[in-house]
């Protein structure tokens, strides 16, 4: 039997923890979010160039890596990026859609002219009468809500750490603390032994 991803990263000693109302996005946007709060916390790096994730970034204390193309974006990146600060990208993907999260955005309203009314206007909820317009589906501001409502995500998404049996409520329960001690039988289980070593090569270099 495979040794699944999640047994994986716990015996690399990494925190994980099963969701089933929420989305793999919407706990990494809670875990940025309760980091981003801790003082001894320096910087925040979300190490995907998913587009939703980009509401996450705050300056340049919460940053969005693309590691392919060797960018870190922070909210003046996001902002080059979109066209829109990162407090309106939940808007701006409930107008244009996005293929990967299932909903298609906005009949007749691209990239550019969604930038250029949520500058005028800012949130979905604030655009004046008139710029949503009745179709055979329904009115197109309920569905651009309903869009909106899917793009967000949710910083308050419960974070529970099965290890401990109880709510991660702190950044040090996200901390890192090293692998377990059946971790090199599990690298070796799938086939990568080396990848113990490198591990616990990262864990002195931590120390």
């Amino acid at each position: 039997m495979r040794t699944g991803r999640r047994e994986f990263l716990a015996a690399m000693g990494v925190v994980v923890w099963p969701m089933v109302e929420f989305e793999a996005d919407d706990a990494l946007a809670a875990a940025a979010h309760l980091a981003a709060k801790a003082k001894k916390v320096d910087k925040v790096c979300i190490w995907t160039p998913d587009k939703d994730l980009a509401q996450c970034v705050v300056g340049d204390r919460v940053v969005q890596i693309d590691r392919r193309r060797d960018i870190i974006r922070d909210a003046e990146g996001v902002r080059a990026k979109f066209g829109v600060a990162p407090e309106f990208i939940a808007d701006y993907l409930a107008l244009v859609g996005t293929a990967a999260d299932g909903y298609p955005g906005i009949p007749g309203l691209g990239a550019k002219t969604a930038a250029s009314l949520i500058n005028r206007h800012g949130h979905i909820e604030q655009f004046p009468a008139g710029v949503f317009r009745e179709t055979a589906e329904g009115n197109n501001l309920e569905i651009a809500l309903l869009f909106k409502n899917l793009a967000t995500l949710r910083i308050d998404a419960p974070l529970f750490s099965p290890t401990s049996g109880s709510l991660c409520r702190k950044v040090d329960d996200l901390r890192w603390k090293g692998p377990s001690e059946s971790f090199a039988s599990v690298a070796k289980k799938i086939g990568d032994a080396r990848l113990a070593t490198r591990v616990e090569k990262l864990q002195n270099r931590k120390r």
